[in-house]
């Protein structure tokens, strides 16, 4: 089974916020095939945006969507990136896409600030989350039926999972791609990533039902 992983992309979303992600499921991907050849792909992975207009990453890097809301089609696991958030917490189109895929989505995760988008789409509510330490006092603030967690590379509640700030979201993939697809195939790709992998129950806390 190939899930679709689509990431969201906007206007100054953080660089490795979304291409950390990117590069977890593609290159488990790989590794995958390279395990066993001919076989199907654990992941497709493609950034979705409200239009396929280009953009600009935080700190100038230029990006074009591979898809809209308009064509994304089936999503199996949504990652929203995080970034400076002020004008995505504004547009209503866009925390009403996140609500409407969260019910169709197998999983939710966000990155870094991508959690104050799930806050707003009333995602979290009742919930263990995290998000960027530098944020974590905002997310109390505005959305205070969150309960914000310190300390955390991630958590996980089952079908929402929340990350930390940029390198947590690579964390919190391999930790997905652990959950979807083995462990075997996660700790390969972060071998393969040569990426020390946080995945410890220091760094991450999950709350939901074990089998």
């Amino acid at each position: 089974m190939t899930r679709t992983v689509g990431i969201y992309i906007f206007d100054n979303v953080e660089v490795l916020d979304f291409a950390g992600p990117y590069e977890v499921f593609t290159c488990a991907s790989r590794v995958a095939g390279k395990l066993a050849p001919g076989s199907e792909a654990p992941f497709r992975v493609r950034t979705i945006a409200a239009s396929r207009a280009p953009l600009r990453a935080r700190a100038g890097l230029a990006l074009h969507p591979e898809a809209s809301f308009a064509d994304a089609g089936p999503i199996d696991v949504l990652i929203v990136a995080g970034g400076v958030v002020d004008a995505e917490l504004a547009r209503p189109e866009v925390i009403d896409w996140i609500a409407a895929m969260a019910r169709q989505c197998e999983l939710v995760a966000s990155v870094c600030t991508g959690a104050l988008l799930l806050a707003e789409a009333g995602l979290l509510d009742g919930q263990p989350a995290t998000t960027h330490w530098e944020d974590q006092a905002a997310l109390r603030a505005r959305w205070p039926r969150v309960q914000v967690l310190d300390d955390r590379r991630w958590v996980d509640n089952g079908r929402i999972i929340t990350s930390g700030g940029i390198s947590a979201g690579i964390d919190m993939s391999l930790h997905l791609v652990e959950r979807l697809a083995g462990r075997e195939l996660a700790l390969l790709t972060a071998r393969q990533m040569e990426y020390d992998w946080h995945s410890g129950v220091r760094s991450a806390i999950s709350t939901r039902s074990q089998p």
